[in-house]
């Protein structure tokens, strides 16, 4: 019997099942990630994190993700945040190194219990990103019903954000998915929907590649954050208020992007793999 402890937790409503496997290391495949981020037979989340020692001691910890659908995700701000927050508790430490497949990312603990995490540099080449094709990133030749002309970035997942009058007027649920899978974008993409709301201030509402719509998304906040500021509606210290709350988002003069934000930890508990795979079982 394959059972696990893990801890729930969330950044802004963004949900994830933390799962600490740096004593223990164990695989996580599709089915199995499926089965716990389930909402009515499962814990439920939108995302799974699995913390591991990292390779060849290039950080202090290394994070994988999985959606809740199962597939793997190469970035996850919230989800970062998250797991920097137990391990920096776990630990006494104030400050992690953290790797991803989005590079090595780090963290510190800030005023109020929040966490800032350096997400890196944000990327805004077309081969980055990445797009299907050459195409200036400031500009994408795409639109959908009301959503047109899209800013695509890189934040170790794949972005494209819509400047709109209304957030809050969008049928995301109707839109989001044709545009993650539109060609253009051959690994998905997170599509976000922005509004200026003042010169440091974004109203932000996000489909995520594999999840759907969630209350927040760490790394659609940084691309919304720099493609407002690459467009010239907003300076480059942005706060940006999500349906679950507000990330404080700074694209740095070096390129770097930090998002610092709250945790919060709402249980633990164990998990009995088999028995829940056996559950959600066709």
């Amino acid at each position: 019997m394959r059972t696990r402890p893990f801890i729930k937790m969330h950044g802004l409503g963004n949900d994830f099942v933390v799962l600490d496997a740096r004593q223990a290391p164990f695989e996580l495949d599709a089915a199995a990630a499926r089965a716990i981020a389930d909402r009515r037979r499962g814990v439920g989340c939108d995302q799974i994190v699995i913390v591991e020692p990292a390779a060849n001691g290039a950080a202090d910890v290394a994070l994988r993700f999985r959606n809740n659908d199962g597939t793997v995700a190469g970035a996850c701000g919230n989800g970062t945040r998250c797991a920097a927050a137990l391990v920096m508790e776990r630990t006494g430490a104030t400050r992690l190194s953290i790797q991803t497949e989005a590079g090595v990312l780090g963290a510190r603990a800030a005023a109020g219990g929040a966490v800032a995490i350096d997400m890196g540099p944000a990327r805004t080449h077309w081969q980055d990103i990445p797009l299907a094709r050459e195409m200036d990133t400031l500009h994408l030749d795409l639109a959908r019903g009301p959503l047109a002309d899209p800013v695509a970035t890189g934040m170790g997942n794949p972005h494209a954000t819509f400047f709109v009058a209304d957030a809050a007027a969008i049928d995301l649920a109707a839109l989001g998915p044709a545009l993650e899978h539109d060609p253009l974008f051959p690994e998905r993409a997170n599509i976000g929907v922005a509004q200026v709301s003042g010169p440091g201030a974004l109203r932000l509402r996000m489909w995520e590649r594999g999840a759907g719509i969630t209350l927040a998304c760490g790394t659609g906040a940084c691309a919304a954050a720099v493609a407002a500021a690459r467009r010239g509606l907003t300076g480059r210290q942005i706060a940006v208020t999500l349906d679950g709350g507000d990330l404080q988002i700074d694209w740095r003069a070096d390129g770097h992007v930090v998002m610092t934000g709250p945790v919060a930890t709402a249980f633990a508990g164990e998990i009995d793999l088999d028995a829940l795979i056996g559950d959600t079982a066709p």
